[in-house]
């Protein structure tokens, strides 16, 4: 949907009219699914590669943006008015990224089992090729295997990123949020998320989606490319995924890092919506809400205890 004004003219303007408009752009991208869906059965065909040029150019748009932005105002309004709907929205997000976490944490006991597999065959056995499998089996050199820790690292720190913050492991630099009351201590969390988390998570995926299908493609997308631009460059695309390595046999899916930055940034979006709506609801609900439905590990449940033994010790 086309927009007369633009952001120069009248910025609250521009704001409103894509705003209405999100409703339309999302009526339109629901009714004809087959503009930008249509390459996930891919047959090469014309129509294949102009739907995946449109999935593209949508998935970092400012029409997307502002759908999004329109589903999120209207999901909270009325998660405001039915806080039941809050709460299990929160529930169900904290569950998805303890899930996701957890099951990618493994990746430290895989890069342990690699790391040894690399040592004992380059110093014990001295080989320089591994091969695994059984039946269909895959072999890379030592290099390759030794450079694929950088992937289950990458993995770790972008999967695991929400999970971490549901249990309350990531660093926090405190100077005020210890000193101020509860409900206050929930209007900074829920500042923070709409105006740090939120926006600086938009704006990497803004900027990595273009990078990751630079990586996946000719001709290379623009982020200054228009949507009938892309369409025309339909003609000429071909699938062209990153494979070269920073060594002649060494690791080569490189392709992968940039995938992972999009789930990153996908991961800590929702996690924004879900620790803002956790906040808002500890705040309207008061102390007895702290910590509700909050699914923690053990050994992070076990924290809070201990703090507030020493507290009360000292």
């Amino acid at each position: 949907m086309d927009n007369a004004v633009t952001f120069s003219e009248s910025p609250i303007l521009w704001i409103l009219s894509h705003i209405l408009g999100a409703l339309f752009n999302l009526f339109n991208a629901l009714s004809s699914p087959h503009l930008w869906l249509d390459w996930l059965t891919w047959n090469n065909t014309t129509e294949d590669k102009q739907s995946l040029m449109r999935f593209i150019y949508y998935g970092a748009s400012i029409e997307l943006f502002f759908v999004f932005i329109f589903i999120l105002i209207s999901y909270t309004i009325a998660g405001m008015f039915y806080r039941p709907l809050m709460w299990r929205t929160v529930i169900t997000l904290e569950s998805m990224a303890n899930r996701i976490g957890r099951f990618f944490a493994w990746g430290g006991l895989i890069m342990v089992l690699v790391q040894i597999m690399v040592i004992f065959t380059q110093r014990v056995f001295a080989v320089s090729q591994i091969t695994l499998g059984f039946g269909l089996s895959f072999s890379f050199d030592v290099s390759w295997w030794s450079e694929s820790l950088k992937l289950y690292n990458a993995m770790i720190i972008a999967l695991c990123v929400t999970y971490t913050f549901v249990q309350g492991g990531h660093v926090r630099v405190d100077l005020i949020y210890s000193a101020v009351s509860f409900r206050s201590k929930k209007i900074i969390d829920m500042f923070g998320s709409i105006f740090f988390m939120l926006p600086a998570a938009i704006l990497i995926w803004m900027y990595s989606w273009f990078f990751m299908w630079r990586h996946l493609i000719v001709p290379k997308p623009s982020a200054s490319d228009t949507v009938d631009r892309l369409v025309m460059k339909a003609r000429a695309l071909r699938w062209n995924v990153e494979t070269f390595g920073f060594s002649p046999n060494g690791f080569n899916a490189y392709f992968l890092f940039k995938m992972l930055i999009i789930a990153f940034t996908g991961l800590v979006i929702l996690h924004a919506i879900s620790f803002f709506y956790r906040s808002y609801l500890e705040w309207i609900e008061g102390d007895s809400a702290e910590g509700r439905h909050l699914d923690r590990d053990p050994a992070s449940n076990t924290e809070p205890e201990t703090l507030a033994n020493q507290k009360m010790e000292n």
